[in-house]
C-alpha cells in the first residue's frame, strides 16, 4: 500500500517543489507589522493547500493577531487521531546583504532549496500536507484520523495559542501530537526528539548615581555599576560550571543511566569545537556534552549593557548596568519558581551602592515523553525504513512552548519528528533545506501514519 503512495510522491515531486516555492515566496514575517497582510495571505494559501490535499472542515480562524489554519479528515472509525502542528510564519531576514539569493525568491541549488522558512517551518509543514495528499489520492482514505493546526505566531512566541487551544479543546481533541520543527542530529542520521528544555527569562537592571559621572571627578567615590553587575553575575556559577543560585537544582529530574550512556555515545566534542570555532567546551562538571545540552539546566547571560558603547573612550562611571539572562530548564523545574529563586539570589548578593530592578520575560515549561511510548517507537520504525538507518532518540536543548501547551491542555504525548539539519541556517541568512530530507522525510511521514 505505501509503495503506491511513495510512487505518487516521486511522480509529483517537481510539481510539489514548485508549490513549495510558491509557499516560500510569501513573506510571512509575523513580528513585523508591515507584513501583517502577507501573513494573512499565507494563511489563506495554507488553507487552499489543505483543501486541495483532500482535507475537510478547513478554516482560517482568527486570533487577536495572526490567524490559525485548521483542517481535518475524520473517517477512520475507531482509529487514533493524530494532531499535526506546524507554523507558517517566519523570522525576519536581516542582515539582507548576507543572502546569496533573495530570501523570498526560492532557489534550488546543490540539492537544497534556499529561502526564508525553507526548513523552519514551511518546508516541513508542506511535507505533512503532501504526505496526506499522496495517501488520499492513491488509496481514497487515511489509515488514521488527522487534524492539522498551522499557526502564524510561533516566531513571536505563540502569544495567542494557549487561549486558542483552550477555546477549541473539543475540536482539537486527539490521541497523539505530531510536530516536525526540530532538527535531526546529523545528515543521514534520523532522530526523534522526546524531550525539550523549558525557559525562563529575566532582565536585571542596576542603578547607581542619577547620571553618568566624570571618572576623574568621581572615580573612587561611588560604586561603578558595571563593576557591580560583573560582581553580581560572577556569583551565579562556580568554576565547575555549576549554578550557585540556592535551590536551583532542587526539582531537577535526574538523567537515567541509560540516557547518560546514550548521550555520551552520541557526543562528538572535536567536531563540535571545530564547528563553533572554539578551543574548549565548557559546562557542568560530571556530564557529557550532550547530557549538558539536552538533560541539564543552564543559566546563561545573553546580553550586557552599560556605559559608553561607541568608538574610542569616554571616561564615565555609568549610571546603569543591565544584564539579560535566560535559563533552560529540565523536567520538573518550574519557570516561575526558578525566576523567583534568581530574584532572591540577586537581592542577597547585590553589591553595596546600587539598587536593582528585575523584569521577567518569556517562560516555557520543559516537556518529556518516554521514548518507549508506542507512538515514538512507530516513528522510529518509519524513519529507519525511509533512511535505512536506525533512528536515535534524544532530547533537544531548545524550547517549543506550544508542545507543553498541547500536553497540558489536551493531555497529548508528543512525537517530535523533524527533518531539518543544525547547519541549515534557520533564523539566519541563507536558510535552506536539504531535498534529500524532503524526499525521505515525506516517505517517513507516510509510513508513520500507517504504523502508528
Amino acid at each position: 500500500m505505501t509503495e503506491k503512495v511513495k510512487q505518487y510522491l516521486t511522480d509529483h515531486r517537481d510539481q510539489h517543489l514548485q508549490e513549495l516555492s510558491s509557499f516560500l515566496a510569501l513573506p510571512s514575517i509575523s513580528s513585523l507589522s508591515d507584513h501583517t497582510e502577507d501573513v494573512r495571505k499565507t494563511a489563506e494559501w495554507v488553507a487552499s493547500s489543505l483543501k486541495s490535499a483532500g482535507l475537510e472542515n478547513v478554516e482560517v480562524m482568527e486570533t487577536d493577531r495572526h490567524p490559525v489554519v485548521y483542517g481535518d479528515w475524520l473517517h477512520a472509525d475507531a482509529k487514533q487521531t493524530i494532531l499535526i502542528y506546524g507554523h507558517y510564519d517566519v523570522q525576519p531576514v536581516d542582515p539582507i546583504d548576507l543572502w546569496k539569493t533573495p530570501p523570498f525568491e526560492p532557489d534550488i541549488r546543490d540539492g537544497k532549496i534556499y529561502a526564508r522558512g525553507a526548513t523552519d517551518d514551511k518546508g516541513q509543514v508542506f511535507m505533512h500536507i503532501k504526505a496526506i495528499e499522496a495517501i488520499l489520492q492513491t488509496t481514497g482514505e487515511l489509515p488514521v484520523n488527522v487534524k492539522l493546526i498551522i499557526e502564524g505566531e510561533e516566531e513571536i512566541g505563540s502569544p495567542n495559542l494557549d487561549s486558542f487551544v483552550e477555546g477549541h479543546k473539543e475540536q482539537l481533541a486527539s490521541d497523539i501530537l505530531l510536530v516536525s520543527d526540530t532538527p535531526m542530529i546529523d545528515k543521514g542520521q534520523p532522530s526523534i526528539c522526546y524531550g525539550l528544555r523549558g525557559l525562563t527569562g529575566l532582565e536585571i537592571n542596576l542603578k547607581g548615581p542619577n547620571s553618568d559621572l566624570h571618572s576623574g571627578l568621581y572615580g573612587g567615590a561611588v560604586k561603578n555599576t558595571a563593576e557591580a553587575l560583573a560582581e553580581l553575575l560572577a556569583t551565579m556559577h562556580n568554576t565547575e560550571g555549576e549554578i550557585t543560585v540556592d535551590g536551583f537544582y532542587d526539582d531537577v529530574r535526574p538523567l537515567t543511566d541509560e540516557e547518560k550512556q546514550m548521550y555520551e555515545e552520541l557526543s562528538e566534542d572535536e567536531p563540535l569545537k571545530q564547528q563553533l570555532g572554539v578551543q574548549d567546551l565548557h559546562g557542568e562538571a560530571g556530564y557529557s556534552t550532550n547530557a549538558r545540552l539536552w538533560g541539564r539546566p543552564t543559566l546563561e547571560i545573553n546580553g550586557l549593557y552599560s556605559g559608553f558603547q561607541g568608538e574610542g573612550i569616554k571616561t564615565v562611571i555609568p549610571s546603569e548596568a543591565t544584564a539579560k539572562i535566560t535559563c533552560r530548564l529540565v523536567p520538573d523545574q518550574d519557570p516561575a519558581d526558578i525566576a523567583e529563586k534568581i530574584r532572591q539570589h540577586v537581592k542577597r548578593n547585590l553589591p553595596v551602592g546600587v539598587t536593582v530592578e528585575t523584569t521577567l520575560f518569556d517562560q516555557a515549561k520543559p516537556f518529556i515523553t518516554p521514548y518507549d511510548h508506542p507512538a515514538i517507537q512507530a516513528a522510529g520504525a518509519a524513519l529507519e525504513q525511509a533512511y535505512g538507518e536506525e533512528a536515535t532518540y534524544a532530547r533537544m536543548g531548545g524550547s517549543i512552548p506550544v508542545v507543553e501547551t498541547f500536553h497540558t491542555l489536551l493531555e497529548l504525548p508528543a512525537v517530535l519528528m523533524g527533518f531539518g539539519l543544525p547547519t541549515e541556517n534557520f533564523h539566519a541568512p541563507n536558510e535552506h533545506f536539504h531535498l534529500e530530507n524532503f524526499d525521505k522525510g515525506s516517505e517517513a511521514l507516510v509510513d508513520f501514519l500507517f504504523k502508528v
